[in-house]
């Protein structure tokens, strides 16, 4: 691949309009710290809600075609300046991630499989036609301002610091195109359990065909804004119906896909007789979860029943469901790690899923041994040291 360029191409000149400029990488070792000199009180752990404090500082890196990655930089947190043409304002030109940082029994702050998280990033920007960046970079630059932040990370097993890189779209321009300027970014915010219910209460989810999340071809598999905020007006509606939040369908055979934000994950007796986890295939709609990755993982490694990436149902569940087949069902994301369902709204009918009767057996286990891993209970290369 010809360094820096941004249209990654592997040799022999570059196929890109834009690919004559050459976009180094920002690096680490350039960062420039100017942390803040006041402030703000540290919250209490048990009584967060997710995302609405933000730490002192910031990470900032802007970019232009023109100059390529500018000088990475930690200050105090602050509003961004924005052109009111601005792409990622009227295109949705941008994308994130969602990662979190630990503090261990032991005092000392981890990080969770960071590096699937920067490829993921560099994937998504890919499809918005942003800037590429090297990987292992960012990941210290993140390092550094969670370093500088370290006492934003809660004192609690039940809490954590979650990291919010993005990356949008800048240049004043209302042409549908590939942006020449973007700025990434990176906000710090301490959260505590995802779901107003608690961290392990089981939820109800709505599901109807009408709306569908993400389709072929689409942008399902990255994670953009864009992604999101379509799905607000659906999960109003499954709060009207009394449920928390959307089992997304896809298809006329209604593929059951992801549950509101998270990937989704079925323990059963399957077809066969098998005990079988399955969770939906990564075919371009479903995103490829860092959670869900370490769940198929563990599974794996543990060898104990079926692990598989199928298609699922619908009319699968139902028929399941009247035969007693289904075991848990649970969405696995970074925000919540794992959450267990007992309750699917279809067609009018409310379906039991009898989760909470089976322990639940297997989604407990994932759950501690995930979260024994992210609290240094339990030693890991998965687990990166921050301090």
């Amino acid at each position: 691949m010809i360094k820096g360029c941004q249209n990654e191409c592997t040799g022999g000149g570059c196929s890109g309009e834009m690919g004559k400029q050459m976009t180094e990488s920002f690096k680490a070792s350039d960062l420039i710290i100017t942390p803040a000199t006041t402030f703000k009180e540290k919250p209490d752990p048990t009584g967060l809600v997710f995302g609405t404090v933000f730490t002192d500082n910031m990470l900032t890196i802007e970019w232009s075609l023109a100059s390529g990655w500018e000088k990475p930089y930690i200050k105090p947190l602050e509003n961004l300046s924005l052109h009111p043409a601005s792409s990622a304002l009227h295109y949705a030109i941008e994308l994130f991630e969602g990662m979190k940082a630990y503090r261990g029994v032991d005092g000392k702050i981890r990080l969770f499989r960071p590096t699937l998280n920067m490829a993921r990033m560099a994937r998504s920007a890919r499809r918005t036609t942003l800037p590429s960046f090297d990987q292992n970079e960012l990941l210290e630059c993140i390092r550094k301002l969670v370093e500088v932040e370290q006492e934003w990370v809660p004192y609690s097993t039940s809490a954590s610091l979650y990291i919010r890189p993005t990356l949008i779209g800048t240049e004043p321009s209302l042409g549908v195109k590939k942006p020449t300027k973007a700025l990434l970014y990176v906000i710090l915010s301490p959260v505590g359990p995802y779901f107003a219910s608690g961290s392990f209460n089981p939820i109800s989810l709505w599901a109807d065909p009408k709306y569908v999340r993400a389709w072929k071809g689409g942008t399902g598999d990255c994670k953009l804004g864009g992604n999101y905020g379509c799905t607000i007006y659906a999960q109003q509606e499954a709060l009207e119906y009394g449920c928390q939040q959307v089992l997304w369908l896809y298809g006329e055979d209604h593929q059951i896909t992801e549950v509101g934000t998270m990937n989704l994950f079925l323990y059963w007796i399957n077809e066969d007789g098998e005990n079988e986890l399955a969770t939906p295939p990564l075919d371009g709609i479903i995103l490829p979860g860092v959670t869900r990755q370490s769940i198929l993982d563990l599974a794996l490694n543990w060898g104990e029943f079926k692990v598989s990436e199928r298609y699922i149902t619908m009319g699968d569940l139902t028929a399941a469901l009247e035969e007693n087949r289904v075991k848990e069902m649970f969405g696995a994301g970074t925000a919540c790690i794992v959450c267990p369902i007992s309750k699917i709204l279809y067609k009018g009918k409310h379906l039991h899923i009898p989760t909470m009767e089976n322990g639940p057996e297997v989604t407990t286990r994932f759950l501690n041994k995930l979260s024994d891993i992210q609290y240094g209970r339990e030693d890991s290369d998965w687990a990166v040291l921050v301090s």
